[in-house]
Parts: structure tokens; sequence; C-alpha cells
């Protein structure tokens, strides 16, 4: 069966490729043919981001969206999570999750021919569970942001001076993807491409980009 792997992560580099091997090696233990690799560096709490639309673009019905975790695939509001489920359901994917038994369980179910009230008991149970997944993502996101939130107000109270420091640009990353950029069309760069070239998560590309008011163009699928 044909699976398109999707990861999230913190950084391009270590957590990338720690959740890249462990996807793989969960293929690989499935017995799943690895048709696309997917790894976005946004926050799960946007809908939108582009790997993650890539292989809802690519992806054909009957084929796997496989993710290590459902808060790898969403932190995203409720309103959101159902837009995204639906999505996914209207493109035909099965969604199969490696640290969630019940989702490879049933798709094997579903494959070897199982329809009896066994199975659509195991469908129910799967569904709940990653809704019920996703739910506790949400609000362990929610919780975060509380507490930056008061740690931030806490340092006010204390000194009412101080200012939080927002993350400066590097200036000459900044200057090599503007350069890949002005490239294309003809470099025919990916965004993924650019990012691992000035080594930046495609997050930053995507701002620079923006910033340059650009409409370039970037494949669609690889």
């Amino acid at each position: 069966m044909l699976a398109h792997l999707y990861l999230r992560a913190s950084t391009q580099d270590q957590d990338a490729n720690r959740a890249r091997a462990a996807l793989l090696a969960f293929a690989a233990s499935r017995n799943y043919e690895v048709a696309g690799i997917y790894a976005d560096n946004f926050s799960g709490t946007k809908l939108q981001r582009p790997e993650l639309h890539r292989l809802l673009t690519c992806a054909e019905p009957g084929q796997v969206l496989c993710v290590e975790s459902v808060d790898r695939l969403s932190r995203l509001s409720q309103v959101d999570w159902e837009t995204l489920k639906g999505t996914i359901n209207s493109k035909g994917l099965r969604l199969v999750v490696a640290d969630l038994p019940t989702s490879w369980e049933h798709l094997d179910g579903c494959l070897n021919g199982r329809s009896d009230i066994a199975g659509s008991v195991m469908h129910v149970i799967n569904n709940m569970l990653i809704d019920l997944m996703a739910t506790m993502a949400r609000l362990d996101q929610e919780k975060r942001v509380e507490r930056i939130k008061e740690g931030i107000a806490n340092k006010r109270a204390a000194d009412p001076s101080w200012k939080a420091q927002g993350k400066s640009k590097n200036v000459e990353k900044w200057a090599i993807i503007e350069k890949l950029l002005k490239g294309q069309p003809a470099s025919r760069m990916t965004i993924r491409e650019i990012a691992q070239a000035a080594n930046v998560g495609e997050a930053t590309v995507y701002r620079v980009k923006q910033g340059l008011g650009s409409s370039l163009l970037t494949r669609a699928c690889d």
C-alpha cells in the first residue's frame, strides 16, 4: 500500500531527522511503500501548511496518510480540525497514526475485507480516539501559550521596563534565500530545497518570499 509520510518538527535538523527515521521504520514494519515524505516547520495550530497542502494535493484515494502521532498532524481549533478531517475523508485517504494501534489495526481489518460488527465498532473507537488525541493536543498547546503569557506578565510586573526580545533575522541567510528565490523559475528549486541550501526552516523561506512580494511558482509535486 502506498503511504505518504507527514512530519512536523520544531527544528529543521534534529527533530525532523528523528521523526523521519521513526516514520520510515514504522512504514517498513507495516510493509507500506513510501510514496513521499512531507515535512513542515510550521505550528500545528495552523491549518495552512505548505507541505501538508502538497501531500493532500498529490495523494490519491485509498492511499495512506501516515503520521507519528496526532499532535504532529493537528493542534488545530475544533473548527479547523473538522475541516482537515473533512479534506482527508473527501480525498479518500486512510489516516494511520504510528502510536495509535487502533488506526493501523482498523486499516488491516478493512484490507482483509472485515465488515462485521467488530469492524464497525473498531471504526467508531478509532475515530473517537483520534478526535480525543486531537483535542488533548489542542488543549496542551493552549496551556503552553497561557503559561508563556503568564510568564511575560510576571516579568513586566517585576520590571515595567522589560521588553520581550524577538528572534532577530540572520541577514546573511536571508540574502541567500532572496538570491535563490529571484533565480526562479530558471533554478526550479522548491521551497524545501531553498530551505536546505540556506540551512533554515521552510517557514523562513516563505517569510522572505512574502517580503519580496513575489509570485514565484514552485512545483506542486515532485
